[in-house]
């Protein structure tokens, strides 16, 4: 099979189409896209891979917690399938292939295969998964979660967005909730192929990254309470100001960021003063800290010593503390097989590649728990993502591309007679 398949390549100009109509549901304000989890735009990009799925032959589900499973059978029912996918939800001011480029190569992968009248041993499945991002309803690889079992069904439905919304009554009110009970389905193996999301493939002018390891991440939400009052008339010694004590924390962050590089990482991303008025003493602050690495001892102790000095800082400043951890993933080791796979449908394909650590979290994070999973990555400009000026090259989302397709041929096993 590995001779005859080395020439199956993809339909390029097919798949760029696809990711620059897909662009177009819930545009963002410059170039690339703010299509938050269950908004209308995401119902909007949901109907439109349903409908593209549909064309293509699949039989599309959707299970309790809105994730869509696009099914092309096996030449046995009776094989456990081969999942790939990620993800159609963006962040708010997101770039046009961050999750959306996995998707749609598994969508081409399928429309090649029927192309060539390619039939597998296995089943295959197309996954979008709900609500990667996180930033409407924390944490993110949520629906991935839920499915793998980290976290309830109840609990994520609970999760509120910053207008008191709740997943669940989002998920309702766009009709997409499924029937289908959560994380019933069984794998035979699951790949994900994303944008690299930093600049490691294109300054080294690699074509793709296999995917070794994952780095385990912590999200802290703080709530820091002081007192409002005249930011004019009150003496400087006896404010208790909120946001002095975000700024304190935010220099602590990258404070111990620093100690713990170069793989240690943080910083904090999202923030809300109360009541947020120019003439007011902030009385409150509500802020998430993000700290990561790919070593588990040193994410503890990064935490740790975290926790210990806000607690300081609070008190010096005569602050209310709390610190709520709303996510957290211990670092990912993928499965040896699936990634020897993927290195050797690189090396079949004649591209350049290398061994890589993922600095960002993904729903084969989570999926890992469940299933041997693995993950390939292609360059980005600049390293440039989670924002609108986004970009990859056609040539590189090919290459990604195709190497998809054959770490998923050599693992549901072409049946045709003609390619076996």
């Amino acid at each position: 099979m590995k001779e005859l398949t080395k020439s199956l390549k993809i339909n390029s100009s097919r798949l760029w189409s696809a990711l620059q109509t897909m662009a177009s549901v819930g545009p963002g304000l410059a170039g690339g896209n703010n299509r938050q989890a269950l908004t209308d735009a995401d119902a909007e990009g949901r109907k439109l891979l349903e409908k593209w799925c549909l064309n293509a032959g699949l039989k599309v589900s959707v299970d309790e917690m809105g994730n869509m499973f696009a099914v092309r059978k096996g030449l046995s029912d009776l094989e456990a399938p081969v999942y790939f996918g990620s993800h159609l939800d963006t962040q708010p001011t997101g770039g046009k292939y961050d999750g959306v480029l996995g998707v749609l190569a598994g969508l081409e992968i399928v429309q090649t295969l029927n192309d060539l009248n390619i039939w597998t041993k296995h089943p295959l499945v197309l996954v979008n998964w709900t609500n990667e991002e996180g930033t409407r309803f924390p944490p993110p690889m949520m629906g991935s979660g839920v499915f793998s079992g980290q976290y309830s069904k109840d609990w994520a439905y609970s999760s509120l967005d910053q207008t008191g919304k709740t997943f669940g009554e989002e998920l309702r009110r766009i009709d997409w909730v499924g029937s289908e009970k959560v994380g019933a389905r069984k794998m035979k193996a699951f790949f994900e192929l994303h944008i690299e999301q930093g600049p490691i493939l294109e300054e080294a002018r690699i074509d793709v990254g296999v995917v070794v390891k994952g780095q385990g991440a912590s999200w802290l939400q703080l709530t820091l309470i002081g007192q409002e009052s005249h930011s004019g008339s009150t003496p400087m010694s006896i404010r208790r100001d909120a946001g002095l004590g975000l700024a304190q924390i935010t220099q602590l962050v990258n404070n111990i960021a620093v100690e713990y590089r170069p793989d240690g990482v943080g910083t904090i991303g999202k923030c809300d003063f109360y009541p947020n008025s120019p003439n007011i003493i902030a009385g409150k602050v509500i802020f998430v800290v993000d700290l990561r690495s790919p070593c588990l001892s040193s994410l503890n102790a990064m935490v740790e010593k975290f926790k210990k000095n806000s607690y300081v800082i609070a008190e010096d400043l005569g602050l209310e503390i709390t610190i709520e951890e709303i996510g957290h993933f211990k670092p990912v080791d993928f499965d040896r097989s699936c990634i020897d796979i993927v290195r050797n449908a690189a090396k079949r394909l004649g591209y350049s590649h290398k061994d890589m650590v993922s600095g960002a979290g993904h729903d084969a994070f989570w999926i890992s728990q469940v299933a041997p999973t693995a993950m390939i990555m292609c360059p980005c400009v600049g390293g440039l993502s989670h924002n609108e000026a986004e970009e990859i090259t056609q040539e590189w989302a090919i290459a990604g591309t195709n190497v998809l397709l054959h770490a998923v041929l050599d693992t549901a096993e072409i049946g045709n007679p003609l390619f076996s």
